[in-house]
């Protein structure tokens, strides 16, 4: 498998059953009204394809980088993640919109540690540069704070993960991917193992604003 050619693609239609079981196994924590399902990654391809990616590997999809743009304000950055995003159909989808926000990135349970996440990240940079958005913003799980609630609450675990002292699997990765982390979110989403808690990370488009000569 190591050898194994890992390519990124923009979402078709042709995807969307695949990737609708790729939900299942990549996010079992999550409740299964937070699943994408077919529907949504039709609904997807249909509005914004050039900005969602699959990669695939051995024949089949092993990953997703999806997300819409859209006019997020960094001062009042509340918000629940399924409302946001329309119920996953991404109905939020504003063409002229300054920001693309990351709706979801999985990966295979089988895949990972293979560079896909990183892949994905920087098809969803490569975007965002050449529509010249100001970047992207997430809400980021904290997966790795199930195995520390019992000694420290969210923000202190998150300064920690920031501070090298802890790993978390999602959000160090995002931060050495660029990411900052702007505010915590409360209530961001139905997951136990982050007691419904999700960082907002953002990766700032350093090329922004790029001016095109008349």
């Amino acid at each position: 498998m190591s050898n194994t050619t890992i390519t990124i693609e923009t979402l078709k239609p042709s995807h969307a059953e695949e990737l609708a079981e790729l939900q299942k196994l990549a996010l079992p924590t999550l409740t299964e009204s937070a699943w994408l399902k077919k529907e949504h990654f039709l609904k997807h391809s249909d509005l914004f394809p050039e900005g969602n990616f699959v990669a695939i590997a051995d024949g089949k999809i092993v990953g997703l980088g999806s997300g819409f743009l859209t006019h997020f304000d960094l001062e009042r950055p509340r918000h629940r993640f399924l409302e946001f995003i329309g119920h996953g159909f991404y109905t939020n989808h504003t063409p002229h919109g300054d920001w693309y926000y990351g709706g979801d990135i999985t990966v295979h349970p089988e895949y990972r540690r293979r560079g896909i996440g990183g892949l994905l990240y920087q098809a969803r940079k490569g975007v965002v540069q050449k529509l010249n958005k100001r970047g992207i913003v997430a809400g980021g799980l904290i997966p790795g704070f199930a195995r520390h609630k019992h000694l420290m609450r969210v923000p202190r675990y998150v300064k920690k993960v920031i501070a090298g002292e802890i790993h978390d699997s999602t959000l160090s990765f995002q931060l050495n991917h660029g990411f900052t982390v702007r505010t915590l979110l409360k209530n961001y989403i139905d997951d136990a193992p982050s007691n419904n808690w999700a960082t907002l990370i953002v990766w700032d488009n350093p090329h922004y604003p790029h001016y095109h000569p008349a």
